[in-house]
Formats: C-alpha cells, sequence, structure tokens
C-alpha cells in the first residue's frame, strides 16, 4: 500500500473539521443548512434501506446479530445508525476529528456502533477479513489524491471477510483531474475499477451510473469454498431492467436488459461475463444475488444495456463467459424507443438543494433531461434575462443536465416568476420566493 502524504491528511483533517465547525450537517448530506437531527437523520434512512438489500449477496447462514459493517467516511454517523438494527457491531472511521466527536455523541445510545478517527486512506486499525460488508456513500469524491483511493480500496478489501461486499461511490465523469482539492476530488474511470477488481482476484458485481459523478460499485470477495452451481447455464427469460415486460427499447435512457440466469459459475462477474445483442457487445452494469437457496434452480440477474444501433425486432441475444458461449442463445425482442420528453426534473436553490424554490444565496440550480444539450438555456427573472450560466452533464444515458445561473441585478427579496427555456422548448412557468 502507498503511504498516505502525512501533507495531505493534515491538509483533510483541516478541512473537514472546518466544515464540521461551520454547518457539520449541510456538508454531509448537502440539503439544507441548519438542519436539526431529525430531519438529518431521516434523510439517510431511505438510502441506509438501499444498503441494507446488499446483505442479499452475503453468505446464507449467519443471523444478522453475528454480521459486521464498515463505513469509511462516517460524518455524524447519519447511515450507521439506521443500518445498526441490520447488524451486530458497525464502526465508521473519519478523517474529521470534528465529525468523529459528534458521531460518538449522536451514537452514545447505540452500544454496538463504534467510531473511530482515521488517517485518511487506510482502515490499519481493523484486522484483515474481518468485515462482511464495508461501504462508503459521497465520500471518494471530496479526496484529491487518487493514490489515496485507491489505497482505500486495497485496504476495504483487506478487511473483507470472504463472500463479504464493499459498497462505493467516485466521480467517474469524464475528464482528468484537474485542481482537485478537498471538496472536489480526484476522478476514477470505471474501467480502472474493473481493471483493480481483476488484478486483485475479487468479484466486480455492478457499475452503475458509470460517467458520472456519483458511479456506484460494488465488489465481492470471493467466497471460499466456492458454491457449485445447480445444473448447467441457461437463460431463463429477458425482460426490460425497469418493468419486467418482455421488450426493451433500442436506444435510450431505457435501453436496459435483464437477463435472468440459472447455472452461473461462482466467479461470474461483470469481468468474466458478457452478452452480445444482435452479434453486437452490450455494456454489462450488474449482477444480482443468486434467488433462491443453495441447490436449487434459483437466478441471478444480468443487467446489461443495448449496444448503440440495435435495430428494433427480434434480436439474438448470447451470454458468455471469460469469452465463451456459456448457455444456449435466446432472443429479446427490441422496440423502437418512445419520443424524448425535454423536461425539468428540478430546480432549487443552488447551495440548499432541499430548499426547492426558495432562494437563499442569490444562484439556481435547474436539473433537465432528455434535451440534447444545454448550451442553449434562457432563463429570466420577472422579464430580467440571466446574462451567465455554468452547464454540465453529470448523466449522458438519460441524458441530465445541470445548470447554475445567478439572480439578475435588482432582483429582491420576495416572490418572483422565472421562466426557462432550452432551444425551441419552453418550461412551465416557477414562482420563486428571494430571501
Amino acid at each position: 500500500m502507498v503511504p498516505m502524504d502525512d501533507a495531505l491528511c493534515q491538509r483533510m483533517r483541516e478541512d473537514w473539521n472546518q466544515r464540521a465547525r461551520c454547518d457539520a450537517k449541510f456538508f454531509v448530506a448537502f440539503g439544507r443548512r441548519n438542519q436539526d437531527d431529525e430531519e438529518f437523520f431521516a434523510s439517510g434512512r431511505e438510502l441506509a434501506a438501499s444498503l441494507a438489500r446488499q446483505f442479499l449477496r452475503l453468505p446464507a447462514g449467519p443471523v444478522p446479530r453475528c454480521r459486521r459493517a464498515l463505513e469509511i467516511g462516517c460524518g455524524l454517523g447519519r447511515l450507521m445508525r439506521p443500518l445498526s438494527a441490520q447488524v451486530g457491531e458497525i464502526h465508521g472511521i473519519d478523517v474529521s476529528d470534528e465529525m468523529v466527536r459528534g458521531a460518538r455523541e449522536r451514537l452514545r445510545d447505540i452500544p454496538h456502533a463504534h467510531v473511530h478517527r482515521g488517517d485518511g486512506a487506510d482502515l490499519a486499525g481493523f484486522a484483515g477479513e474481518s468485515f462482511d460488508f464495508v461501504y462508503s456513500y459521497a465520500v471518494f469524491q471530496h479526496i484529491p489524491s487518487r493514490e489515496a483511493i485507491f489505497g482505500y480500496l486495497r485496504e476495504a478489501c483487506r478487511v473483507l471477510a470472504p463472500g463479504g461486499v464493499f459498497w462505493f461511490q467516485a466521480d467517474a465523469a469524464p475528464g482528468a483531474t484537474e485542481g482537485a482539492d478537498t471538496w472536489r476530488g480526484a476522478r476514477i474511470a470505471g474501467g480502472e475499477i474493473a481493471a483493480f477488481a481483476r488484478e486483485a482476484g475479487l468479484l466486480l458485481m455492478a457499475v452503475e451510473s458509470p460517467a458520472t459523478p456519483h458511479m456506484a460499485v460494488t465488489i465481492q470477495k470471493p467466497r471460499r469454498p466456492a458454491p457449485l452451481p445447480a445444473g448447467p447455464p441457461r437463460i431463463r427469460r429477458i425482460t426490460d431492467a425497469y418493468n419486467s415486460v418482455p421488450v426493451v427499447p433500442a436506444r435510450g435512457r431505457w435501453a436496459f436488459a435483464s437477463l435472468w440466469i440459472e447455472g452461473l459459475p461462482a466467479d461470474s462477474d461483470l469481468n468474466t461475463l458478457e452478452a452480445t445483442v444482435g452479434h453486437a457487445r452490450a455494456r454489462a452494469e450488474y449482477l444480482g444475488p443468486f434467488l433462491g437457496p443453495p441447490g436449487s434452480d434459483g437466478v441471478q440477474q444480468f443487467n446489461i444495456q443495448l449496444p448503440p444501433g440495435i435495430e428494433p425486432g427480434l434480436q439474438p441475444i448470447e451470454v458468455l463467459y471469460r469469452g465463451k458461449p456459456i448457455a444456449p442463445p435466446s432472443f429479446v425482442r427490441v422496440i423502437p424507443p418512445g419520443p424524448t420528453v425535454p423536461r425539468l426534473v428540478w430546480l432549487s436553490d443552488a447551495d440548499e438543494i432541499l430548499s426547492t424554490t426558495r432562494i437563499a444565496c442569490r444562484s439556481i440550480q435547474a436539473a433537465f433531461e432528455e434535451i440534447p444539450d444545454a448550451s442553449q438555456f434562457r432563463a429570466s427573472v420577472d422579464g430580467c434575462a440571466v446574462e451567465t450560466f455554468e452547464a454540465r452533464c453529470v448523466d449522458p444515458v438519460r441524458p441530465l443536465f445541470e445548470v447554475i445561473f445567478p439572480l439578475p441585478a435588482g432582483i429582491g427579496p420576495g416572490p418572483h416568476r422565472l421562466d426557462i427555456a432550452v432551444g425551441s422548448r419552453r418550461f412551465p412557468e416557477v414562482t420563486i420566493e428571494v430571501v
């Protein structure tokens, strides 16, 4: 492991201590300044429930109270609190003394929750193969060093027990890392994560939202001994990945298929499995947990994104394992995509996203889906044109664009009419409240 640079560690600690002293809940959850504990912890419950679904991947046998979990970058314990009900022991680590102090205070009524101060890149205080589940939410996006991020990846996998699961996010937006700091950190591409898992002998189970600032990755440590498949692999059925109907759009944000496959080898993952649709390679996104008791004809869900250029109709589909066909071929019915519908997804204060149309920082953030680009964005407040804006594509599949723009000079407190357009598309008028 590459040792953590002492100066970088100190800078991370100082910056996050300062943020914690300023408004710890805001910098953890980004939603609203000066939240109370009830609102803050409520914002983590849904996310914690989503993370808990990763327990389905764990080996069957131990009761929940025997499981151990670890959070990297635990902040004030927003996720540790709800997840503590799912495990017998949960640990959190954070580089900030202030965050650690706040988490210990808020988790003092949970005796099996333990919070530790870390150095920003390793898990040296924990024994190898000692955790069933390791996770990190919106943390690696704030680490300016790629070496430190990969150090954490290696350490997380070291402390995983056989069959254990590591879930994390990383910034995989296109472009090189430039000017990274402790708020906008280094970028890690999905291909680099795949290579890391392959070289470390780990199973890459999911790479969701690739090429976005919030790529979500699931890695699993192989079980010992590896379970044997119940029978020869075969595709049981093929459905749309979103609603389980047996047709898939040819392109666009919904062009994802779920292949329900039984009998896959134990080391199947996104590095060993691939699929072709119409003899063109599809992008593998997700391999789900085994559904069904050991020895049964249970299946695994294998999600793929249809390759570009697929024509509507009945298309042959084939699954390959280590480059060779592993199951009898099947067919997927591809249909023409529906029309794109440009829409305003959300609009809020640029600083406090939960404040919606209550604008306190004099800048507005708006997000649009299914527009070709944001270069033709226009807006006015009470007829006063917005003269500057910043736009970026945060998800090329949907596609999703975020635009941030300031209020025109002279717009004072009170209600105002906001008009927005992108190209020829005009969106419904929005009433904002400037404070």
